[in-house]
């Protein structure tokens, strides 16, 4: 070996080991394991401590987390927030960075914590946010945090999961209840084989502990399910406790849940109906014969009157407020709106039921969780003959008769005065949420030139009417529409267009416009091609061969497009593509051509009937899709005589 050879081979020795020893051993393990990760938790613990104490509950929960950094956008990580409010009451905190000097780590304490309103898009009047910066955050650096809050209310324990979107190396949680607490776990994502469990007795109290170590990080991806249906997690239940040998009960049924919600909710509007609010009611459903009829004109009238802003404020946020303060600020939040409704179709002389529902971001059915973890929305119900309709009054454009989109196929909790019943909400079937387009074109030295009428209904509608009230000029209207409407390629351009029904309630949305695409068609000496695909939706709904996770809409839906080609004075149809059907219980899809005297007549039909997608669903979906894009590829001929 030369002796250059033997001198770079130090060198590069010495210069790989002065490298790592600027990291910590801890930092190579983790980072040699996780490449492709920008953290890794060494440390969550979370240790609940369940004690009677005067004749009541005390609950405290600590959290204990600790991180490594393993890349250089640890920095990103420096600032940090905690929630806290009237039922999560925080006691005490300590949070420290680790930077690694000299092969060992060094302690920076935080020492400033800034505690705010929060303030979003929502008023939310005692919810706090604690602020801090961990100081030196970088590559190879560590995080330790540690609080805990009081939870003032036995019935909301949160549920504790084993996992995040970040490898967690160790995860334990324990609790220390007294005997004379009784509690249930509900697992979810979870099986026995899986965790740790453990339970002993020391002294007068019970020690629930499980571990579930080196859980590999979950993986985001854009629409997917809540993280509820994928991470690992229990939710302990407290059912019952014992004082001086009196069993007090509190959750463990769906009775014991809606008792609770009805003693909130069984004394508002106790006060009489103000003038003006019985005017009003009287005014909107002067001319209605049915009962059916006032009820849509005053859920209506709700929808375009009273705006959703969101209220927390101790148990304020589970009892509505007085329909006559609603009715004077014409603001509220979701149980607001369904108390004011609840009010104004009892002065119209009709029954409405409050109505508890979770959202589809919570997986849980009522007999599974019967805890307030299970739902986070109110509503009204109605029944008439036999049909029961959910009024979401903070929703915008939704027609009567339809639930809002978040919570289609969720149980109901239906309040009968002290009585209950679970209900299912119906999901709204594709054809209901439809997009029919209908559109003449003719072909004008290479461009096709147009005339469409698309007509928009369901979900489809009321999200258009929602973005269109963001800008309403026609500069603003001709950029959206061509956005929605495009046909071919990006050289698509709305000339002119007219709006029917916009903003209507019970009608469908129409836009008529004219339009053009240049170089759209193709002429090859006495030949002209053009592919009448011109909107491919269905690629749309193609999932990435590589994904993860089930893939979540907000509804179905339904398009269908028919195209009428004109054909040019001089020539005949010399070829046209074969029709072609493919159909699944979660997919159908139909293109057909037909040729007429003086036209061709494309029609692409598509429906939708899912609202969730497996991977496994993703797949039989995508073989259906990718069938159909062979055909998008098709060409009709037009042939000179």
């Amino acid at each position: 070996m030369s002796i250059y050879k033997s001198i770079f081979i130090a060198f590069f020795l010495c210069f790989v080991t002065s490298l790592n020893a600027q990291y910590s051993a801890e930092y190579l393990k983790y980072h040699k394991l996780h490449p492709e990760d920008g953290r890794v938790r060494l440390q969550q613990e979370t240790i609940i401590t369940i004690s009677i104490i005067n004749d009541s509950l005390q609950i405290d929960q600590e959290f204990i987390e600790e991180d490594l950094y393993l890349n250089d956008a640890a920095t990103y990580n420096s600032k940090n927030t905690l929630n806290f409010s009237a039922f999560f009451e925080l006691k005490n905190i300590e949070a420290s960075s680790f930077s690694y000097i000299n092969n060992e780590y060094v302690e920076n304490k935080v020492e400033k914590f800034t505690q705010k309103d929060e303030l979003n898009q929502s008023f939310h009047d005692d919810s706090k946010l604690l602020s801090f910066v961990y100081s030196n955050l970088k590559k190879g650096s560590k995080s330790r945090l540690k609080y805990i809050q009081e939870i003032k209310n036995p019935r909301f324990l949160m549920p504790f999961y084993f996992g995040d979107y970040f490898p967690v190396q160790q995860n334990k949680v324990t609790i220390i209840a007294d005997e004379n607490v009784t509690l249930e776990f509900k697992k979810f994502n979870i099986s026995d084989d899986q965790i740790t469990f453990s339970k002993e007795k020391k002294g007068k109290m019970i020690i629930y502990t499980w571990v579930l170590n080196n859980q590999p990080k979950y993986e985001y991806e854009s629409n997917t399910p809540s993280y509820k249906t994928i991470l690992p997690h229990i939710v302990p239940i407290i059912t019952s406790y014992k004082i001086k040998n009196e069993k007090k009960k509190l959750l463990g049924e769906v009775a014991d849940l809606y008792n609770w919600y009805y003693s909130m909710v069984e004394n508002i509007n106790t006060e009489a109906p103000s003038e003006e609010l019985v005017a009003l009611v009287s005014k909107i459903t002067a001319d209605k014969k049915t009962d059916l009829e006032k009820v849509k004109a005053i859920y209506y009238w709700t929808q375009q009157n009273i705006k959703y802003i969101a209220f927390e404020y101790a148990l304020g946020g589970f009892i509505p407020r007085e329909s006559n303060d609603v009715f004077r600020k014409k603001y509220g939040d979701c149980k607001d709106n369904s108390s004011i409704l609840y009010r104004m179709l009892e002065i119209a002389g009709v029954k409405g039921n409050l109505t508890w529902i979770g959202t589809r971001s919570i997986p849980y059915t009522y007999n599974e969780v019967p805890t307030p973890v299970v739902d986070n929305h109110m509503i009204l119900s109605y029944e008439n003959n036999g049909k029961t309709y959910y009024l979401d009054a903070t929703g915008r454009y939704i027609k009567f008769g339809m639930p809002t989109s978040f919570i289609q196929g969720k149980e109901a909790l239906v309040g009968y005065g002290k009585d209950f019943k679970i209900k299912k909400v119906p999901i709204i079937a594709a054809k209901e949420n439809a997009v029919i387009d209908v559109s003449n074109i003719k072909i004008e030295n290479g461009n096709v030139i147009g005339s469409s009428k698309t007509i928009i209904s369901g979900y489809l509608k009321s999200d258009i009417f929602n973005t269109l009230e963001s800008g309403n000029t026609e500069a603003k209207l001709k950029k959206f529409y061509k956005r929605v409407f495009e046909k071919g390629n990006n050289s698509f351009q709305i000339n002119s267009f007219k709006e029917t029904n916009k903003y209507h309630y019970d009608d469908d949305f129409i836009v008529d416009y004219d339009f053009e695409i240049n170089n759209y068609a193709k002429n090859l000496g006495d030949e002209i091609y053009i592919n009448l695909n011109l909107k491919k939706e269905i690629s749309l709904f193609k999932a990435d061969k590589n994904r993860k996770n089930a893939i979540e809409y907000e509804y179905q839906k339904h398009y269908k497009y028919t195209t009428k080609l004109e054909i040019p004075l001089g020539y005949k149809v010399d070829y046209v593509p074969e029709s072609i059907t493919v159909s699944n219980d979660l997919l159908t899809s139909e293109i057909t051509y037909q040729v007429k005297v003086n036209e061709v007549i494309y029609n692409h039909e598509i429906e939708l009937n899912f609202l969730v997608l497996s991977t496994e669903q993703q797949k039989e979906v995508d073989k259906e899709i990718q069938k159909i894009e062979r055909n998008y590829k098709e060409i009709i001929v037009l042939k000179k005589e």
